[in-house]
């Protein structure tokens, strides 16, 4: 049967709930090799409440964030939509990698049209080879400001975790929180060709906790026990934030990016871009009391941010809510060296029974840059609209789906003369520069041969301003072989590549005034998104796509789209 907010067998975020699933529960499902998991998301308009500002956000099934959806490796999901809000709909399953099941990816006018108001779709995906933590959320506007929530895939029975098995665990994700309509603060922005008001508030599970105005009853609390480990799986759903995360008085242990085990090291603060997730461990072994989880954005360039902390409590069973918690040590908010070290130590396991395939031959070269610049727009404060590019190219979003019209041949929507590097190099991270060197509007596509090797080369420019981008692609885990500071050297660089057991991520965060290169295997047909998770630069144009030819296996080819397919 179908759930509202949960499967048939869990629901919400019980921390108790869940270790009863991991422990006594899971005995239900021994003899179960896969199952199918049932959702009901209802999308629809609630009030709530926050920094004393009670405002209508769409939810789903009236929860702020959303349900978590639970599944394990191997098992079936299916996830009815139904929309009853005002917008047009679409959700996206991040890094789910949806082999073979392109139709069900989720981006709007990418892989199919929106789902209007007062209609519904069906998401039917299988969870193959994956298990961790993920996340969904809408996939269109800024809907996602509001409508979001985690993906929890356990292994499979009888498969332990390849590191020490948690007491119990958390789900923790991370958005942002504006007082205003975030839609029309959006049109505002658009308008006069400037960025929309940046975030008020940063919150932890929906709620930004005590250190902000009115939020006695807007803090979430997570109740451990001294001597205990706990695993925190963690979301960044912020729309355009990295973010530092810490627990005052605790280590942890990371253990998990991207739903993909890593080796684990201990650190006393995490980093997390948008659209990343990261598993940890902490262990509850200090003096008992009240400890605040804290999370405030990472910015090492000049550009105006939220930068006010979000708090949570980590409190010791016992402890009476009257004991004022102590606030951890958050990097600086320009610590660049920090985040270049942390992410230096991301490391794949690679072991026999969790290896890192990594590309070694690669058949495609591309190099992508950033550019940020300015177009022209009579009707603006300045006549001018922030835009952004790829190697020049600023995308264009079509109004027929991408994949409809690559799955029926259709003439007019895109071509796939995306480039494979920009069409003039030039110092890239020098000084700054304010030229558009040429940029051109269109939806332009890339075209990959199926089963080919790709390295992409991902190059921040100082177009304007040097920034960090958190780049995703969609229905693929990629390997980060490389990354640096400044321009990146097709003669030098690559002898420096880590080749044996670099991460593996869907998000990947290309250093401020630097670059990354990922390498992938383009096993899964379709048309896949690739675009920067900075919501604010998404809307710019910062992203394109790529068609991966069919293969000539019975499974190798782009599937007939579902019957109930949303058309424009």
């Amino acid at each position: 049967m179908l759930s509202r907010g949960g499967s048939h067998f869990l629901s919400g975020h019980s921390g108790c709930m869940l270790l009863f699933f991991l422990g006594i529960g899971s005995l239900i499902f021994l003899h179960a090799e896969a199952a199918t998991k049932k959702y009901q998301f209802d999308v629809q308009v609630s009030n709530v409440s926050r920094l004393c500002h009670a405002k209508p956000i769409v939810t789903v099934n009236g929860q702020f964030p959303g349900p978590t959806i639970y599944a394990r490796e191997g098992d079936r999901v299916i996830i009815n939509v139904s929309n009853h809000a005002q917008y047009n709909m679409s959700i996206h399953w991040h890094g789910l990698k949806q082999y073979a099941n392109v139709w069900a990816d989720g981006p709007a006018y990418i892989t199919q049209c929106p789902i209007k108001t007062g209609s519904s779709y069906v998401y039917d995906f299988n969870v193959t080879g994956q298990r961790g933590t993920l996340w969904w959320h809408a996939h269109i506007l800024w809907l996602r400001a509001t409508v979001y929530g985690a993906i929890v895939i356990l292994p499979q029975q009888g498969t332990p975790f390849p590191f020490p098995k948690p007491d119990s665990e958390q789900v923790l994700v991370f958005g942002e929180w504006w007082h205003g309509d975030v839609e029309g603060i959006v049109k505002q922005g658009n308008a006069m060709g400037l960025p929309p008001n940046m975030s008020d508030a940063h919150t932890i599970n929906g709620k930004p906790g005590p250190l902000f105005p009115c939020s006695e009853k807007h803090t979430f609390a997570m109740e451990v026990e001294q001597g205990k480990k706990y695993l925190l799986r963690i979301v960044n759903a912020a729309l355009n934030d990295e973010l530092f995360f810490a627990v005052a008085g605790h280590n942890m242990t990371v253990v998990e990016i991207d739903a993909v085990y890593t080796k684990p090291f201990t650190t006393s603060a995490i980093l997390i871009a948008p659209g990343q997730t990261t598993n940890v461990l902490v262990h509850a072994n200090r003096t008992p009391g009240r400890y605040f989880m804290a999370v405030r954005p990472f910015q090492d360039v000049p550009i105006p941010v939220d930068n006010k902390t979000a708090t949570a409590i980590f409190q010791y069973k016992g402890i009476p809510n009257t004991v004022l918690p102590s606030l951890p040590q958050l990097p600086s908010p320009n610590d660049t060296a920090f985040a270049l070290t942390y992410n230096k130590k991301l490391r794949s396991l690679n072991t026999p029974n969790f290896p890192a395939n990594v590309p070694l031959k690669v058949d495609r070269n591309i190099f992508i840059t950033i550019g940020l610049g300015k177009s022209v727009c009579p009707t603006c404060i300045n006549g001018t609209r922030l835009s952004a590019s790829l190697n020049n190219i600023t995308f264009v979003m079509p109004q027929t789906g991408l994949l409809q019209a690559h799955y029926q041949n259709m003439k007019g929507v895109f071509t796939s003369d995306f480039p494979d590097r920009p069409p003039k190099a030039f110092n890239y991270t020098g000084a700054p520069l304010t030229a558009n060197l040429f940029t051109s509007h269109g939806t332009r596509l890339s075209k990959i041969a199926f089963n080919s090797t790709v390295e992409l080369v991902i190059q921040d420019t100082n177009l304007l301003s040097v920034e960090s981008h958190p780049f995703h692609l969609h229905g693929y885990n990629f390997f980060v072989v490389g990354t640096g500071i400044g321009n990146f050297d097709p003669a030098k660089d690559p002898a420096k590549y880590n080749l044996v057991d670099p991460p593996e991520r869907n998000t990947i965060g290309v250093p401020t005034g630097g670059w990354s290169a990922i390498r992938f295997r383009a096993d899964n047909p379709g048309v896949w998104f690739f675009h920067c998770h900075l919501e604010l630069h998404t809307g710019w144009g910062l992203k394109t796509a790529f068609v991966v030819e069919d293969g000539p296996g019975k499974d190798q080819a782009v599937r007939p789209p579902p019957k109930d397919l949303p058309l424009c």
